[in-house]
């Protein structure tokens, strides 16, 4: 075999070797404890709703991917798919809210319908809804 056959064959099992050990890397990588973490703004589910609607680019580079805590009155609860509790919370606007999700073994029995909570998540976006993933609840 010629020599830079076995160089380019070298280099690209390297290269996918290192591909394979940074994949195993963040597939075990641990989740947040969103529950210890310190958020990176404390806004009302009302303020925040507005913020999208009033400048959807400028809110989504300022939110998106940070850690929010947000304030605000419990619209409705519902399980989706795989156990996961999806509580939608006021925004103030009679078309959208934020739609926060939980971990399965959340229990649903702490919220109701018109009660106030806080909540802690990473804010994934907006689509008519504002977006918020691996909430927990803060006490």
């Amino acid at each position: 075999m010629k020599t830079y056959i076995k160089i380019l064959l070298g280099v690209v099992l390297f290269i996918a070797l290192a591909g394979i050990v940074v994949g195993i890397h963040f597939f075990r990588m641990p989740h947040k404890d969103l529950g210890k973490a310190k958020p990176d703004f404390i806004i009302t589910a009302v303020d925040l709703q507005k913020a999208f609607e009033d400048n959807e680019n400028a809110a989504t580079a300022k939110y998106v991917k940070k850690i929010l805590e947000i304030e605000g009155e419990v619209e409705s609860v519902k399980t989706g798919e795989a156990n996961v509790l999806n509580v939608s919370i006021k925004s103030g606007s009679d078309l959208s809210s934020v739609i926060c999700t939980f971990v399965p073994a959340t229990d649903p029995a702490k919220f109701t319908s018109g009660s106030r909570v806080t909540v802690r998540g990473e804010c994934s976006g907006f689509l008519m809804d504002v977006l918020m993933n691996n909430c927990v609840l803060v006490k």
